[in-house]
């Protein structure tokens, strides 16, 4: 009996519920949100509005959302087009004025005020107005409304004079003061829905767009298409959310970021850096170091004095001896017969990173910087090197250890002191005085290279360096207990900070100073930071700070492959 097979079904397009197609990426919902608590020093929770605002997603994405988008922007521009040719602005423009000036002239005003009036009328200041106001001693008073009222008149007169300046009316019909207000009221919704549109077609960002504003122009039919566009786009943030370790809140309201989000926003700083430095694309991992290590090799060698015997390749060794000595019995073995296993040596490195959030960082989003090379360079280690030793230090008037997780929530130290000339100094050995009292926004580089040092010494490599990020020179520093905070820069704080950077290069740890530019950075800065790095042996690398993380890593990867050499 013939059996026939199944019922074989051919798809030309792809569902178009289901998108984006195979072939597209997904959209980056972690970036955004990790570039956010960054710069405000926070993981704040994220709505959906805000997601959907930060997410960048191609439009070919979403089937037929450009043809309804032009759709929806000529119906705009037709009816901005159509008001403009139906008005004229010059007959209300004079209307307003007079009103204006019939308002301001009836109003009775005591003679003590009536300097300040006049000056306010003729200026046409709504400050001044306010300030007359605020004098009169009742609020309801016939003097107090009618100030209202001319502050009133005053508005309108602006308005519509920004109104015939802001758009060309080609019209002859002219307009009442309300009318007038009403139109440029309309005109700029539909200025502000037209942007809303064009940027929404650009990136497919439909939660940027106002629906009920645009419900008050778009006919109902168009407005439910797209409606289920809109739904479409929030139940693909919804599921590529959580694909990227964004987790739904348990009140169902808004995303928080999860460790899994770290991982993946960390993966893809260091894809972005290395991808743009073309000597990574030939391999950025070191060769193996063959020699004494404790990693065994298939491959074998002859045993030469100072191998270790725990490496001896035993069966290969009996062969070398039997092959020598034929069918002689008993086998001895002499040291030419002996064969050893290679071995592959992993050299570990220990690095202290010191990150500048002192008070002029907050300038250009340099700590933004900072901390993003920060997460690349923990998580480049991670993955490529965990046997390496890591730690981040927070620097400002004082120095502190700051755990990776903590990266995100370091901000710049808000300037408590506005004076020229500062000579400051606390005893910190004093239990009356705590850090709390302290002003934070000083650059305390002593205390930092100390901190560094005091953490790499108990570090078992002789491999040992600080990354010291900053933008100037010191202006604080500890005497024993202490503490001195002199701006501008003095000598007596740089001697402090040349001493200790002196005792880490007596314990052999290389100090890597990255200068970053700022806008008070001076050349006193650059000498500084080049008698530091002269001074200890060590390098000063000069990066904008958009480059920082690149070059930092791009250093760390450089100097293991210096060691391993």
């Amino acid at each position: 009996m013939y059996r026939p097979g199944g019922v074989i079904h051919a798809y030309q397009k792809y569902d178009p519920v289901q998108f984006p197609p195979p072939n597209q990426p997904p959209p980056d919902l972690v970036s955004p949100a990790f570039e956010q608590a960054m710069m405000y020093g926070n993981y704040k929770e994220l709505t959906e509005e805000e997601l959907a605002r930060a997410v960048k997603l191609d439009p070919s994405q979403i089937a037929g959302l450009g043809p309804s988008l032009d759709m929806l922007r000529a119906m705009l521009e037709e009816r901005k087009r159509k008001i403009l040719e139906t008005y004229e602005t010059k007959a209300v423009e004079k209307k307003a004025r007079k009103a204006f000036r019939n308002t301001a002239k009836n109003l009775n005003v005591p003679k003590k005020m009536e300097k300040a009036f006049h000056q306010a009328v003729t200026y046409e200041q709504p400050y001044m107005i306010e300030q007359l106001w605020y004098r009169t001693d009742d609020d309801n008073g016939e003097l107090a409304r009618g100030l209202m009222q001319v502050a009133a008149r005053m508005s309108d007169k602006h308005n519509i004079e920004e109104l015939a300046t802001k758009y060309t009316f080609t019209g002859n019909e002219s307009m009442s003061v309300p009318k007038a207000l009403e139109v440029k009221d309309e005109l700029e919704k539909i200025d502000e829905l037209l942007k809303q549109l064009e940027e929404a077609a650009k990136n497919a960002q439909i939660g940027i767009i106002d629906m009920d504003l645009l419900s008050e122009f778009a006919q109902p039919g168009d407005m439910e298409q797209l409606e289920e566009m809109r739904r479409q786009v929030e139940n693909l943030m919804r599921e590529q959310a959580e694909r990227q370790g964004l987790e739904k809140n348990p009140d169902g309201k808004g995303f928080r970021l999860t460790p899994q989000a770290y991982k993946i926003f960390q993966g893809r700083l260091l894809q972005r850096i290395f991808s743009e430095l073309a000597p990574s694309r030939t391999g950025r991992h070191e060769g193996d170091v063959v020699g004494e290590g404790a990693v065994e090799l298939q491959q074998t060698k002859s045993y030469e004095f100072g191998d270790s015997v725990a490496n001896i390749d035993l069966p290969q060794t009996i062969i070398n001896a039997l092959l020598r000595q034929g069918d002689e019995r008993p086998i001895r073995l002499r040291s030419d017969d002996i064969e050893v296993h290679k071995t592959r040596n992993h050299p570990k490195c220990a690095t202290a990173v010191i990150m500048d959030m002192s008070g002029s960082m907050r300038y250009d989003g340099q700590y933004i910087n900072v901390k993003r090379m920060a997460l690349a360079l923990q998580g480049l280690i991670q993955s490529e090197y965990p046997g390496d030793f890591l730690r981040f230090i927070e620097m400002y008037t004082f120095a502190k250890l700051r755990t990776p997780g903590e990266i995100i929530e370091m901000m710049p130290k808000p300037v408590t002191i506005h004076d020229p000339w500062v000579q400051l100094y606390a005893d910190m050995s004093d239990p009356n005085i705590s850090e709390a009292q302290i002003h934070p926004h000083f650059t305390n580089i002593q205390h930092s290279l100390q901190l560094a040092r005091r953490n790499l010494a108990t570090c078992d490599t002789p491999n040992r360096q600080i990354v010291l990020i900053t933008d100037g020179l010191p202006t604080a520093h500890f005497e024993e207990e202490k503490l001195f905070m002199l701006y501008p820069p003095d000598p007596r704080t740089e001697q402090a900070t040349m001493r200790e950077a002196m005792m880490c290069k007596k314990e052999d740890i290389t100090i890597n100073i990255f200068l970053i530019p700022s806008w008070s950075q001076s050349e006193e800065d650059v000498r500084f930071a080049q008698r530091l790095a002269q001074t200890t042996k060590g390098r000063v690398f000069f990066t904008s700070g958009r480059d920082l993380d690149r070059f930092v890593l791009w250093d760390y990867v450089k100097n293991r492959r210096e060691i391993i050499a």
